[in-house]
């Protein structure tokens, strides 16, 4: 991706013979004012995490139906979920944090955006009590999980998705998965450090660092065995999805939008996005929309 070393990170993860364990990040709640607007403006489009999002929303595409009640779990300022929405038009969406300032920069990116197809709520994504049992279509989270303390407590998020996801429902969950050596690590949070913001590069450091492993993954993720796979991207898991098989008819005219999105990328952004779909595609990733 770009100029990231993949050689050099599949050499450093092949020849790390003792792991590195997982850190918590230093903050379970991201709401210091200079975090969020890094982040919120490191991720609009045009910002170095446009191909990762689009990339999301091409996976997501196969599985929001019009009319679905999709949910968003830790949706931070909402750069993925306005995406998803505009595309979608004819779900509804409704995107919860447990981060107030996320939530103000989410609230103000949708409504520049005129979207009235997404609403907002303060909560944790562990109690999600305010759902009833078998009421929502489609969860997606996307750059999140990594933020919960613990496995135990990433079990528990997964216990509420069982819980909610009505029957015939889909999950598409995507986030960093733990590698093995820290210059494996360095060398991905690094890649974009001259296009943003110095706190957002030390956050995406910190946030590898506090990825949860595939088997994390797995085991959290028992209670939907039933409805989803759990992959990661082809020999170093840098990324972990956690989706459903796809549910929707193919529409040519989401296609066609999503492919004049794509267009619409700078070239560097481009071969970025090839990167990634490459990357996924090697280790049994890919959607049609992204074609």
């Amino acid at each position: 991706m770009g100029q990231l070393n993949i050689a050099g990170i599949l050499l450093s993860e092949l020849t790390t013979t003792v792991p590195r364990s997982r850190v918590t990040e230093p903050e379970l709640v991201m709401d210091d004012p200079s975090q969020v607007a890094a982040y919120a403006q490191a991720g609009r489009e045009g910002g170095s995490l446009a191909p990762l999002y689009l990339y999301h929303t091409g996976m997501l595409a196969e599985l929001i139906r019009p009319g679905d009640l999709v949910v968003d779990l830790a949706c931070g300022p909402a750069n993925q979920l306005a995406q998803v929405a505009r595309v979608n038009p004819e779900a509804r969406f409704l995107g919860i944090d447990l981060a107030p300032g996320m939530l103000a920069q989410a609230r103000e990116l949708v409504a520049g955006q005129a979207l009235d197809n997404v609403e907002f709520k303060l909560c944790d994504i562990s109690n999600l009590a305010f759902l009833p049992d078998h009421s929502v279509d489609v969860i997606m989270s996307t750059l999140s999980m990594h933020h919960l303390p613990d496995a135990a407590l990433l079990g528990r998020v997964f216990d509420e998705i069982a819980r909610v996801l009505k029957p015939g429902g889909a999950i598409y969950v995507a986030d960093l998965g733990q590698l093995k050596s820290e210059r494996s690590i360095a060398m991905f949070a690094g890649q974009y450090a001259d296009d943003q913001p110095a706190v957002f590069t030390q956050d995406y450091l910190n946030s590898m660092r506090a990825a949860f492993s595939v088997g994390d993954f797995r085991r959290a993720s028992l209670p939907i065995a039933d409805m989803a796979r759990v992959q990661s991207t082809f020999m170093v898991p840098y990324m972990v999805v956690v989706r459903s098989a796809p549910r929707r008819e193919w529409s040519a005219s989401l296609h066609d939008t999503l492919r004049a999105m794509k267009a619409a990328l700078p070239a560097h952004q481009r071969r970025d996005l090839w990167s990634l779909r490459q990357f996924f595609r090697l280790g049994g990733v890919s959607s049609r929309y992204l074609a």
